[in-house]
């Protein structure tokens, strides 16, 4: 029986930028993440999101971030239990996407958050997005709630809540 991929989250720190800004302009990822705004150090200070590189075999390929969805009061999910997190997620390097590493490297981070105390956790794809939302759908997220316009773009809400 084949191990399960164990997949290694760092934080964020500003020598990172460059990788992230570079992934967040490759047209699989600009499609669906703002690369007009690049993570930038001031970004790495807001201590409501903790942002990860997502690295296999001590090579980074992605980037990945959860937040507390109580952060700011107009938020699409604060009507969610206190400790409730938001994630999202995208793969910067091209040629790991469509092998499976989104599914599994969500379902290891978001039994990290479980294990902490989240009784919920949820994200906000956009409606069009299939790729992402069957990656979500893969690692246990259910939509909670129709399509909806937000100040963030539309979204279409998922979540999953703490097996415990």
């Amino acid at each position: 029986m084949q191990q399960p991929r164990q997949y290694h989250f760092r934080s964020v720190v500003p020598d990172d930028l460059g990788l992230l800004n570079k992934w967040q302009t490759q047209p699989h990822v600009s499609e669906w993440w703002d690369s007009e705004e690049p993570t930038s150090t001031d970004d790495l200070k807001d201590h409501r999101v903790a942002r990860w590189i997502v690295s296999l075999d001590n090579t980074p390929f992605a980037y990945m971030q959860d937040y507390t969805v109580h952060g700011w009061s107009d938020h699409p999910f604060f009507d969610l239990p206190e400790g409730s997190r938001g994630i999202d997620q995208f793969i910067g390097d091209p040629n790991m996407t469509g092998q499976g590493h989104g599914p599994a490297f969500i379902a290891q981070r978001t039994a990290a958050l479980f294990q902490s105390g989240a009784p919920v956790i949820a994200t906000d794809p956009h409606p069009k997005n299939t790729r992402a939302i069957a990656a979500y759908q893969k690692a246990g997220f259910k939509v909670i709630r129709p399509a909806e316009e937000t100040q963030w773009g539309p979204i279409l809400p998922m979540a999953i809540y703490n097996p415990t």
